[in-house]
Order: structure tokens, then C-alpha cells, then sequence
């Protein structure tokens, strides 16, 4: 994971969020209806689509062999993770701010949770994994270099090396209560694909039926 794709998904999801909170700011009930809502809709929902690629290639072995032999995997999962949140920032645009009716509330919500807790399990908990690894790395030289001075006696008393006890016992008391932390953020997201996919299997019917009352009640900007 780049520094590059962390900047470019959180600036996505960033954008998400401000957008979602202009509803205070600015509606426009007409806009979804018409051309531009239209094709901001279509977009939204093309890409929305295009994330279910991503789960049929990693549960067929057949499609998954076939794929990887030119991509891999991980370039995979960073189109679902970028189509994802374009849509939901584009399905937001799409809205005009217009969170009336009870479809349209279920589909922008479930669509939000779904992006959301795509960004929380492949980017935020990645995070914090790679922060425990490291703590924990840091942690064990320390206890390492702690048992060495303390074990050395008389001897590195000294030198002046035990006057560094003090400092480091509270190192590790530092690096154990941020393990203990990080610990508890890990375990507490640790149900994020569960709702990442009933978040999806709501999304998927609400965004089909929203598609068939568009096209059953009429596009305006076609009339």
C-alpha cells in the first residue's frame, strides 16, 4: 500500500464526507433528474457494479488464475477500493442533496457504510496492523536491552547504564499501553467485512429498484 493510494482514498473518502454533509448547506431537488444528475447517476451506478468484479475474481479459482496471470491481485483490490469511493462520491453528487424518500435514504446510506467500511478494513486497519508490528518490534529490543542492563550487576553499574532503567521501564510502559490501544481499535473493527457485505446486499437491491423506478417513471431531461 503507497503513500500515494493512502492519500488519494482518504482525500476520496474526505470528499465523501463533506459532500454528504452539504445536504445542510444546499439542496437541489430537481438536479437528479436532470442531464448532468442523470450522468452522474449512470456513473455512480456503473462503478458500483464494477465492485462486485472483485469478489467474483477472488472466489473463482478459474476467473482468479486467469486475471492474476496479467494483474495481480492487490492492483485488483485498488480498482475496487478507487471505483468504490468515485461512486459514492458521484452517487452523492447525483442526489442534489435529496434525501426524502425511503429508497433513496436506505440506497445512500447502505452505499455509504459500504464505502466506509471498505476504506476501515483495507486501509485504517492496515494501519494500525503495521503500527502494532512495529511497536511491537520496538518493544522487544527494549525488554531485551532491559533485561541485558539489568542482569549485567555491578558491573555495568559502573559505567552508568542502569542510570537509563528509569527511562527505559517507562518506554515500555509507553509502548505497552499504545499496543494495548491499538489492540482494543483492532479488535473493535475487527466485525468491518461483515458489515462491509450486509451493507452490500442492501445496497445492490436498493440501487436495482431505484435504476427500474427511473427508467419506469421517465428520465425528465428526455421529455
Amino acid at each position: 500500500m503507497s503513500e500515494f493510494e493512502k492519500l488519494a482514498v482518504g482525500g476520496l473518502i474526505t470528499v465523501l464526507l463533506l459532500f454528504t454533509l452539504g445536504f445542510v448547506l444546499h439542496t437541489a431537488p430537481r438536479f437528479p433528474g436532470s442531464l448532468a444528475g442523470s450522468t452522474l447517476g449512470i456513473l455512480a451506478a456503473t462503478l458500483m457494479v464494477l465492485l462486485l468484479i472483485y469478489p467474483l475474481i477472488k472466489h473463482s479459482p478459474w476467473l482468479r488464475q486467469s486475471v492474476t496471470a496479467r494483474f495481480s491481485m492487490r492492483m485488483v483490490l485498488s480498482v475496487h477500493v478507487y471505483a468504490g469511493a468515485l461512486g459514492a462520491v458521484l452517487g452523492i453528487l447525483h442526489t442534489g442533496h435529496k434525501f426524502e424518500s425511503p429508497l433513496g435514504i436506505v440506497l445512500v446510506t447502505s452505499m455509504l457504510v459500504v464505502t466506509l467500511s471498505g476504506f476501515v478494513g483495507r486501509y485504517y486497519l492496515s494501519h494500525v496492523r503495521e503500527e502494532l508490528q512495529d511497536q511491537k518490534t520496538a518493544l522487544d529490543l527494549l525488554r531485551a536491552e532491559y533485561e541485558r542492563i539489568a542482569g549485567a550487576g555491578s558491573a555495568e553499574l559502573a559505567t552508568g547504564s542502569q542510570a537509563s532503567l528509569p527511562a527505559m521501564i517507562g518506554g515500555i510502559a509507553d509502548l505497552e499501553y499504545g499496543m494495548r490501544s491499538r489492540g482494543a481499535i483492532k479488535r473493535a473493527f475487527a466485525g468491518w467485512m461483515f458489515v462491509h457485505i450486509t451493507a452490500a446486499l442492501v445496497m445492490y437491491p436498493a440501487l436495482a429498484l431505484h435504476i427500474w423506478n427511473s427508467l419506469y417513471f421517465g428520465l425528465r431531461w428526455l421529455e
